[in-house]
């Protein structure tokens, strides 16, 4: 009790609180803005590319160079989703230096980039990005405050990275899950604390500007016990299954480009070329976050394309391997959204709703590995609270069925990857 009356009344105590809720309402205020920003990008340029075909096979691979480009150029550490840079930068001694991994230049980058790959037709998530930003805008102030080491290492980056995956999908409790479950830390009680006050500051700060959840309003959704049930087994298996597969992808086709060790802006421009291809095969669906389709196709009955799951998947991919900086979360719920539609086209087992939310969260959850996560994201995205016990059995199926095919998570061997790269620089160099 002395320690915990000495820490309230102390001044330094309260700075460094200060610090964490200050960050955390920058962060919501930022990754807010971000979000809007990209829905204002992705209908521009989805409009332009319908009323000009041609617009698409020269803005996209141009685009996505230009974009590739600044990146290696101006913004050195930005590329990818972000989750690997900070996941390393949590992993090194409090010595060592990380303004390479996450600082205030990678954290404009992140936020300028792939608002340039969206102009450029690119299917960009912001999840990834969000959690990069989140942790270098936290680790700067720790600098300008002069914080101890071992709140920059413990404290400031995991507060951050999580504060920005809270504030992108305005949820809090998902913020949370998210630090525990794919950062993968241990605190202590004290900091423990303040992670989570910072989580739900930055989420509450972004709901508060977008005044949503992203996808889903009608809480009315119910699962009766019988047949339908079976629709959970179904669902998870099968979009756990994809959402593996798609995992795959990314690991192998990630190492082959490696291999392969050509300039990033022709990787990049072939990328934009397949990206357009795409495009204009799914009349522009596979362009853009798929924010605003996934509302459609979770609100109307009206049919989609059957393909457009496998143009997004591929789109998505593509963003990926061209280097910009880009997440999977939100394109990731966009292509279980639509594997979810058909399914429930092609064998109505349970209500449409249900069965698109139950391939959301197992394809989420196959992609990740992350069952918690997923779990909880879907359930405060859509506040489906009466179907969560399907949804968290469908969530457990699918990465239980991933796993069946990637042993090892996706951000996990994406984290291996980029340390194995930047252990084997200083080599290169000499």
């Amino acid at each position: 009790m002395d320690n915990y009356r000495k820490s309230f009344f102390s001044f330094t105590s309260w700075k460094q609180r200060f610090v964490f809720w200050l960050g955390a309402i920058l962060i919501g205020l930022l990754i807010a803005t971000m979000t809007l920003l990209s829905e204002w990008a992705g209908q521009t340029y989805r409009s332009i590319s319908l009323a000009f075909p041609w617009f698409n096979f020269i803005i996209a691979p141009f685009g996505l160079a230009f974009t590739a480009w600044l990146g290696v150029r101006f913004f050195p550490g930005a590329q990818g989703s972000g989750i690997p840079q900070v996941k390393l930068a949590l992993e090194l001694d409090s010595s060592v230096d990380r303004s390479h991994l996450v600082s205030l230049r990678i954290a404009l980058g992140k936020t300028l980039l792939p608002i340039m790959g969206l102009l450029s037709g690119a299917s960009v998530g912001f999840g990834g990005p969000a959690t990069h930003v989140g942790a270098s805008l936290m680790a700067s102030l720790s600098k300008i405050i002069k914080f101890p080491n071992h709140y920059t290492t413990k404290g400031l980056l995991l507060a951050g990275s999580a504060a920005g995956f809270a504030a992108m999908f305005s949820a809090p409790l998902a913020g949370i899950m998210f630090a525990i479950e794919e950062m993968g830390r241990t605190l202590e009680e004290r900091i423990s604390s303040l992670v989570l006050t910072a989580i739900i500051l930055s989420g509450v700060t972004a709901y508060s500007i977008l005044n949503h959840n992203i996808f889903f309003t009608d809480n009315l959704l119910i699962l009766p016990w019988g047949t339908q049930w079976l629709a959970i087994p179904f669902c998870g298996i099968i979009g756990g299954f994809l959402g593996g597969v798609f995992s795959k992808i990314i690991i192998r086709g990630q190492k082959y480009i490696k291999r392969l060790n050509q300039p990033i802006v022709l990787v990049a421009f072939i990328c934009g070329l397949f990206i357009a291809v795409l495009g204009y095969l799914s009349n522009g669906e596979s362009f853009g976050t798929g924010y605003q389709l996934t509302r459609n196709i979770i609100h109307s009955d009206a049919p989609i394309d059957p393909l457009f799951p496998l143009y997004k998947m591929l789109a998505t991919c593509a963003t990926f391997f061209s280097g910009i900086p880009s997440g999977l979360f939100v394109p990731a719920i966009a292509t279980g959204a639509g594997i979810g539609a058909n399914l429930a086209d092609w064998f109505p087992i349970a209500p449409t709703s249900v069965m698109i939310l139950l391939t959301v969260t197992a394809y989420f959850s196959g992609m990740l590995q992350s069952p918690f996560t997923a779990f909880v994201v879907v359930l405060e995205m859509t506040h489906s609270h009466e179907i969560s016990i399907p949804i968290m059995a469908a969530a457990f199926l699918a990465t239980g069925t991933s796993r069946l095919i990637n042993p090892k998570p996706l951000y996990q061997s994406l984290c291996d990857n980029y340390f194995s790269v930047q252990k084997n620089k200083p080599d290169n160099d000499n």
